[in-house]
Order: C-alpha cells, then sequence, then structure tokens
C-alpha cells in the first residue's frame, strides 16, 4: 500500500540548469528520539536529559533540506510503518516534499535514539532500530517515479540490507535509460565497515556524484588524508564532494581537489543531520544550475545552521 502517491511528466534536461525539474530523494524515513545530557553518561543510574521525539532520517531529511532551499520540486520515496505512516507525510508535506511512502503492515517505522553530548562539540551517538525502512526492495520501486526527474539521489543506508542493495540496483539501471543523474551519500561508516569497501564500491559503480563524510571517505580508501581520499574516489566517480565537518568541504574531479571550501562558523547544539543538510542544499543548488563549487558554499552554510537546532531538520517554512 502507498501513501501520497503521484507521478509527474517526463522533462527536458540540459547541463545548465535543471531548474524547474524535481529531486528524487530515495531512503529512509525515521523516528528520532533525541536526548541531550551533559557531563558523563552514568551508568547503572540516571542521567539528566532534554528528550525530544522528531521526524528523522538521513534520506527524509536530505529531501527536507532541498525542499528548504526552494526552486525546485522534491519527491521522497521510503518505506514506513503503519504506526508512524500518517504523521511522517504530514511532517514531510509541511516541508514542502512530495512524499511517496510505502506503508508497511508488519514492520514499524524505524527508530534511532540519538544521544547528545552538550558540550561544545555537541557530538552524537546513535542506536538504530531500521524496521521498515530496511524493508524497501525492488518490488516497492517503479519506474513511473523517474518521471519528471532530473536528479535521483540514494541513501547510503539502502546498501545496508539485502532488500535496499537490490533495490539500488534497480534504480540505478532505470536512471541510467532515462540519463537522470545519481547521487549516493555513504550515510554510516560503521555500517560501512561490515558491508566492506569493495562491495560498496562494487553496488555505487555508474553513480555520477559521491557525498561522503571524511570518516568515510578515508575508509574507502585506506588514505589517511581527506583530500587524498576525495581525490582517489574521484578516479571511479565523476564527482565527489567530501564533507568535513568544521573543515568544510573538498570538492574532486578525475584525481584532483578542485575547491577547498570552507566551513561557517556555528555554536553546535546537536551535530544530527548537518551532514544531510548539506546534502540536500548541495543537491537543490545543483538543480537550480549551481557549479558544484557553489552548490558547496551553500551547503556549508545550510550544515552550519543545522548544528544549531535540534534534530536533523530544517524550520518550518514560515
Amino acid at each position: 500500500m502507498e501513501a501520497g502517491t503521484g507521478t509527474g511528466h517526463s522533462t527536458q534536461r540540459d547541463e545548465r540548469s535543471e531548474e524547474g525539474a524535481a529531486l528524487l530523494v530515495v531512503g529512509d524515513v525515521i523516528t528520532d528520539v533525541v536526548a541531550r545530557y551533559g557531563g558523563p553518561l552514568a551508568a547503572g543510574t540516571d542521567t539528566v536529559a532534554s528528550i525530544r521525539t522528531v521526524p528523522g532520517g538521513a534520506g527524509a531529511n536530505v529531501a527536507c533540506w532541498a525542499a528548504h532551499r526552494g526552486e525546485a520540486e522534491v519527491r521522497l520515496f521510503g518505506r514506513v510503518g503503519a504506526d508512524a505512516a500518517a504523521w511522517h507525510e504530514r511532517e514531510l508535506a509541511a516541508h514542502g516534499v512530495r512524499p511517496h511512502l510505502v506503508v508497511d503492515q508488519r514492520a514499524p517505522t524505524g527508530m534511532v535514539i540519538c544521544l547528545v553530548d552538550r558540550e561544545a562539540s555537541a557530538e552524537r551517538t546513535f542506536l538504530t532500530d531500521s524496521g521498515a525502512a530496511f524493508r524497501l526492495d525492488p518490488a516497492d520501486w517503479s519506474d513511473a517515479l523517474l518521471d519528471g526527474v532530473a536528479r535521483l539521489h540514494l541513501s547510503g543506508y539502502l546498501l545496508f540490507s539485502e532488500p535496499g542493495r537490490a533495490l539500488v540496483t534497480v534504480a540505478l539501471k532505470a536512471a541510467r535509460a532515462r540519463a537522470v543523474p545519481v547521487s549516493l551519500d555513504p550515510a554510516s561508516a560503521g555500517f560501512l565497515t561490515e558491508l566492506g569497501v569493495e562491495r560498496f564500491l562494487e553496488l555505487v559503480e555508474g553513480v555520477d556524484v559521491l557525498l561522503p563524510s571524511r570518516d568515510e571517505a578515508c575508509l574507502l580508501t585506506g588514505l589517511a588524508d581527506a583530500a587524498d581520499a576525495a581525490a582517489e574516489l574521484s578516479l571511479r566517480i565523476p564527482l565527489v564532494v567530501a564533507k568535513q565537518g568544521r573543515e568544510g568541504a573538498l570538492v574532486a574531479r578525475a584525481g584532483k581537489v578542485c575547491a577547498r571550501v570552507p566551513a561557517v562558523p556555528a555554536t553546535p547544539r546537536d551535530t544530527t543531520g548537518a551532514g544531510d543538510a548539506f546534502t540536500g542544499t548541495f543537491l537543490g543548488a545543483l538543480l537550480a544550475g549551481a557549479a558544484p563549487e557553489k552548490a558547496a558554499e551553500e551547503g556549508c552554510r545550510a550544515g552550519a545552521r543545522a548544528v544549531e537546532r535540534v534534530g536533523g531538520r530544517p524550520p518550518l517554512p514560515g
């Protein structure tokens, strides 16, 4: 069963601008429980914390930040449990995202507990129950999802389940058949380690844009320096944009780093979703015709705004 389904129409693209066409994000829709605490966790007893339940998921967050930037239609394709489907659909629509949600009658919506240290770094630790999100599979896919789409973005979390890996293969093939460029964010260094570097690189063959974090880029290449890692990855993938948090971002093509984009100063409250903010805004800027270097500058500004908010989404319009 699908909620919020619908398709657009085919749109002719050119290399200078994709304005007016849609971005389709395929990925996870998750319920986040964010617990912000100060000082060390007290094992075996209580630790005072501020706790909020907010909508999240890397794929959904990317879609919301892309829509927040404006100038393009943004769609999200994902799978949720019946327990929270209506809430997530309302939240996505409120952010300007057109949701295409498959409602799972057997598995609950995925949930993540985000433990966020209130100290200066606002660093976070995730406890993840992927639930219905990891059950998205090729049977849920329709090539009609690409109607009117200028760019397809795949959340790397899809690669961490067998159904998701199969879906990535199907979606990539469909996108190539329509000459739709595809981007992917590796999503999790921990899950990436479990999957294996060679398996990951094999699965993402044919992707046009890779948006790893510094740790993910280094893990994928075995190189300690992020710039070297981004350059190395760009020998396999045409455009690599490595997110470096407080150190900004690197843009690499054809084995060379062609831009080093500085970070924007911010006072962190919660770093959850900062990479998603960068990715969504970056993709939205590409759709509007921005060069990758300028799009990365916008992404860094969005990442700075994101860390000053609790949760992984931008503020609601208005």
